[in-house]
């Protein structure tokens, strides 16, 4: 009987990491010993949780890739949760923006979709339960007068006036707050912690404040509302969370969470921290991004020159590339700064795989063949991809009169210059060999507009049969079958690697790179992209690695965002790195 090969069914990114070894990190070696231990049942419960104030850029990724990752490398499950406690800097588009970017990274948190608004009354009968065992107070300092009671890092704290009033007090001042009876900021829900605590945090937290304003899915049921470091925990707890992983800055945080816990008695999961992601040139705060997008700086949070996920994905960046450098970049305890370059290398390793080659001319300067009959069109074979035969050729039109980049011609060229030039020869990819015979200029300018060639009719393909030797290949399209379309050129965002450096007086928008986009309106395309999708990406041939803009384009207006330019900053530093340990 003929054996059946049984079809294997395509993995997701998360459940592709339970099957790849992963390189160790001291996380890993916590959720090992765990298990090894049976802690926890011996389950690996993760989450994401994001505060829905603005749009995730790349450190969330970081964040996303460990969480999510890591729950399905252990065969464990994953939440998405929305902390969702203050309403007057959240909007729907944030919520529906996050969870379009974490599909996109290719992680599906299934029927595990939860915000802490679905724990408000919860978290308010906790509070309850601290009041009753004299663990919390209202409080009707304002917020100026906490920060001046609360001390400094050499002084402790001072208590508030109102810490010792009666548990039965504080209960009706409480509903009270609920019920709307006292104005914002009036009054707040405090934790009676320590006043001297070394810890500022543990300098009696504020639990609740008063806030009215809607909130995106309670409406106005609400009039005070939770605070990240009272809701978070809790949250946690209420979920099952075994491993509740973030950032460095929630360390200090830590003894103030496991005091909440221990004090209700609940389900205690574990605070592991690591460091965020710095990446040079680039700002991870989601004010200041706000603040760019708010002030007109860039066109919104999906400008391609943005850190964000949803600008990442506009210009053209892949999943699979940044899943890819947040593996690579591993997970560590110590702050520090990743090079731009790493990220940009492993995008351009993705799309060396995957983007078909075509050729577009981005500053045109017309080329005319002269001993080239007139109406003659070839159609000529082009691979797609040398480095994947699977992707086949396509035939790409040649005529008498081109269109090849400007900066491919120089009448008085300088040493070691191997492209075109007055009676030199080169090489047109997939085409012919041509020779420069005459340069037509501007009479009023004196700018080059026009070249006129000869063409070797032996060198079809671009080869000879005497084999001689051309040291330049151009690219080019046909002037007849060529299409405009619009190419936009982006750099760094900032000028400096650190944007916050700045001087006395300034801030980091000084350090804004005024050449951060170039529109080229005028490109020439070769005809096999004319029905080239939103989205879709391809490598300009010595131009770059480009992507169709899935907001301005339109099927009779397409432009292009680039991606990336060839060069690798970072294969020239890893090859560098090799040779010096040879």
């Amino acid at each position: 009987m003929k054996d059946e090969k049984k079809e294997e069914k395509e993995k997701t990114p998360a459940e592709s990491a339970a099957t790849v070894t992963p390189p160790p990190n001291f996380i890993r070696e916590i959720i090992e010993g765990d298990l090894k231990e049976g802690k926890n049942e011996g389950r690996v419960h993760t989450r994401f949780p994001p505060e829905p104030n603005g749009y995730l850029h790349i450190g969330h990724a970081k964040s996303i890739c460990l969480n999510f990752g890591l729950a399905a490398e252990y065969g464990g499950l994953y939440n998405l949760r929305f902390d969702d406690t203050n309403p007057s800097k959240e909007d729907v588009e944030y919520v529906d923006s996050i969870m379009e970017d974490v599909r996109w990274l290719g992680f599906d948190w299934e029927d595990r979709l939860f915000y802490a608004s679905d724990y408000f009354e919860k978290l308010y009968e906790y509070a309850v339960q601290l009041i009753k065992k004299s663990k919390a107070y209202v409080c009707d300092l304002s917020a100026d007068e906490i920060r001046e009671y609360r001390g400094t890092l050499t002084q402790p704290g001072q208590n508030s006036p109102y810490r010792e009033r009666s548990v039965e007090e504080n209960l009706d001042m409480f509903e009270r707050m609920r019920q709307g009876e006292f104005p914002d900021g009036s009054r707040t829900l405090r934790a009676k912690v320590d006043m001297a605590s070394p810890n500022l945090n543990m300098r009696d937290p504020v639990m609740y404040r008063i806030l009215r304003a809607s909130h995106h899915r309670t409406g106005d049921k609400w009039c005070v509302y939770a605070t990240y470091d009272w809701a978070h925990g809790q949250s946690d707890s209420i979920e099952g969370i075994t491993h509740s992983i973030c950032t460095l800055e929630f360390e200090d945080h830590r003894p103030l969470y496991d005091w909440f816990i221990d004090q209700l008695g609940i389900f205690h999961s574990q605070q592991i921290e690591f460091a965020r992601l710095n990446l040079s040139y680039t700002i991870m705060s989601k004010r200041k991004l706000l603040g760019l997008v708010q002030e007109g700086h860039v066109g919104g949070w999906d400008d391609p020159r943005m850190p964000t996920i949803s600008g990442l994905r506009r210009r053209g960046y892949t999943p699979e590339s940044i899943r890819d450098f947040c593996e690579r970049i591993g997970v560590a305890k110590r702050e520090s700064t990743v090079d731009i370059a790493l990220l940009e290398h492993c995008l351009r390793e993705d799309l060396n795989k995957r983007a078909p080659r075509v050729m577009v001319v981005l500053r045109p300067l017309r080329l005319v063949i002269d001993n080239y009959p007139e109406d003659q069109v070839e159609e000529l074979d082009a691979v797609n991809n040398p480095e994947d035969s699977s992707m086949g050729t396509r035939k790409v039109p040649f005529s008498r009169v081109l269109y090849i980049e400007k900066d491919d011609f120089r009448e008085d060229p300088p040493k070691k210059w191997f492209r075109l030039a007055p009676g030199r020869e080169v090489r047109l990819k997939h085409a012919y060999y041509v020779t420069c015979t005459d340069v037509v200029k501007d009479e009023k300018t004196g700018e080059v507009v026009e070249l006129h060639c000869a063409y070797d009719p032996e060198s079809r393909g671009g080869w000879t049969k005497d084999d001689r030797k051309v040291r330049g290949t151009l690219h080019w399209v046909s002037a007849a079958h060529s299409f405009p379309v619009e190419a936009r050129l982006y750099d760094h965002l900032f000028t400096k690697e650190d944007p916050d450096d700045v001087k006395e007086g300034m801030d980091f928008k000084s350090n804004l790179n005024p050449r951060s986009l170039e529109t080229l309106a005028s490109c020439q395309a070769e005809p096999s992209l004319k029905d080239a999708e939103p989205g879709s990406r391809f490598q300009f041939m010595r131009q770059g690695y480009f992507c169709v803009d899935t907001v301005d384009s339109t099927p009779d207006a397409l432009v292009f965002n680039r991606t990336a330019t060839l060069r690798d900053t970072w294969a020239k530093i890893e090859k560098a790195l090799q040779e010096s340990e040879k």
